[in-house]
């Protein structure tokens, strides 16, 4: 019950020093904003699609971890359609003894112009395949926008059909 309560206190102490406020308090700042059309705004989801080009080049593990058994790659893409932007990222992943079993995360820093505004942002990658059924998530990091692109949010999904990239974006801006 220790460690609980150290795991606990730790992530109170972490909270407190990052301004999260607690649900009591998140609920009672809630009440006093008053709902106006001026405090409301609906959120409208864009979208984007292209293809992209992308080369991932195999590093050298980082000196001391080797034993970790973790591939790291680079990733330079060009995107091509509504986000018409390069990118430049780093990627770790590793293989289970499995087969059809694996997980990699990346990420990823597009910059270019999506949609006729231009800026860049960060994707981050997280992919797992768990005996053989992919899954993949890519999350624009919050407020890594910058320049038109600033305050963008939302999702990227890859398509890989007969060797060919592309991609479709859902966002949003404010």
């Amino acid at each position: 019950m220790a460690v609980r309560y150290d795991r606990l206190a730790a992530m109170a102490a972490l909270m407190i020093l990052l301004g999260v406020p607690s649900a009591a308090q998140a609920r009672t700042d809630a009440a006093t904003i008053p709902a106006t059309p001026a405090t409301i705004k609906e959120a409208v989801t864009m979208h984007a699609t292209g293809s992209f080009d992308v080369k991932i080049t195999p590093q050298a593990a980082t000196p001391g971890f080797e034993s970790a058994q973790l591939g790291r790659m680079t990733i330079d893409k060009q995107f091509h359609g509504d986000l018409d932007a390069a990118s430049l990222g780093e990627m770790l992943s590793v293989r289970s003894e499995t087969p059809g079993s694996a997980g990699y995360v990346a990420l990823e820093r597009v910059t270019g112009t999506l949609q006729g505004r231009k800026g860049s942002f960060v994707l981050q990658h997280s992919g797992t395949m768990n005996r053989g059924a992919p899954t993949l998530v890519l999350t624009v990091v919050p407020d890594s926008g910058t320049g038109e692109l600033a305050g963008l949010s939302g999702s990227m999904a890859i398509i890989i059909e007969q060797g060919k990239h592309s991609y479709t974006m859902d966002y949003q801006l404010p």
